[in-house]
């Protein structure tokens, strides 16, 4: 096994909350896996939605025409090998902080070097997760065409247990 760079996109505003619990576990058992990894909470970055506008496939060369947090993502997009996208489930989907990055990833395409994903997802319910999972084997995932290493859903309390965190450990050391 060789160290891989991943790069986790946290679309929760909760510091708190279970996606940012899920994502400890895993971004913790990662280092200590030896893999180099960035979290990224897009919640807190000042990210715009896609304008439509075909610039970045006219004149921009893969460049969006807006000069926003974006910036300092797509290099950490190009250079990952493994991608995880964390969201809490609002109205049945992701969140809108993190559709709006992955929106603005549609400037440059696919990602260069990633080869593996994954995806995490916590709600106040069961069964909320169909409408975000079919986006992410359908449209991102599936359209990388990249290994997928799982799709892990929890409740809030479920998300904070000791045996998610187990969960994500194991998923971040047999990578």
């Amino acid at each position: 096994m060789s160290a891989l760079k991943i790069l986790v996109l946290n679309g929760s505003a909760r510091a708190n909350g279970g996606t940012a619990a899920m994502v400890k576990a895993f971004s913790d058992g990662a280092r200590e896996a030896g893999h180099e990894i960035e979290v990224v909470n897009v919640a807190a970055k000042d990210i715009h939605g896609c304008l439509g506008c075909e610039w970045c496939h006219r004149r921009g060369k893969g460049r969006c025409v807006q000069r926003d947090d974006m910036d300092g993502i797509y290099p950490l997009w190009d250079a990952a090998e493994m991608i995880v996208l964390a969201s809490p489930i609002y109205y049945g989907s992701l969140s809108g902080q993190l559709s709006c990055a992955i929106h603005r990833t549609y400037a440059g395409d696919k990602p260069r070097s990633c080869r593996k994903m994954a995806l995490f997802l916590c709600s106040g319910a069961h069964g909320v997760y169909d409408a975000a999972e079919r986006i992410y084997h359908g449209f991102i995932q599936g359209y990388y065409g990249v290994e997928d290493c799982g799709v892990f859903e929890a409740t809030t309390p479920e998300a904070k247990s000791d045996q998610m965190a187990q969960r994500l450990r194991a998923l971040a050391e047999r990578l």
